[in-house]
């Protein structure tokens, strides 16, 4: 079984992004995404979850930024444009074990890919 796991920095504190809110959307190759997981960042900023049935697909990683932002700068939302960060990516192989850190500020963020 695949694994989709990621590493959440805040660049802000310099710390994790501890409770941020991710979710994993599989395409259906239209307009149409089914959620594959809804899960809190732990308290390292961290998320590993098994998936199943995804390989070939697109699918999205979603990063609730502004509401993660919001806890510590309540008046952020009004001046935030990136209020979530996505990552579309592929997982060509069934027992795949895909990493994807982010770097987040309130108007930034970095992504890269590991193994």
């Amino acid at each position: 079984m695949a694994t989709v796991s990621s590493h959440i920095l805040d660049s802000v504190t310099g710390g994790s992004a501890a409770g941020i809110r991710a979710e994993l959307f599989q395409s259906d190759g239209g307009t149409g995404k089914t959620l594959v997981f809804d899960v809190f960042a732990d308290v390292e900023g961290r998320i590993c979850e098994s998936v199943d049935s995804v390989t070939g697909s697109e699918l999205e990683l979603v990063l609730h930024s502004a509401d993660y932002f919001s806890k510590f700068i309540p008046e952020i939302n009004e001046r935030l444009i990136v209020k979530t960060v996505v990552v579309r990516f592929a997982m060509p192989d069934p027992e795949m074990r895909c990493h994807i850190p982010v770097m987040l500020s309130p108007h930034s963020y970095s992504v890269w890919w590991s193994k």
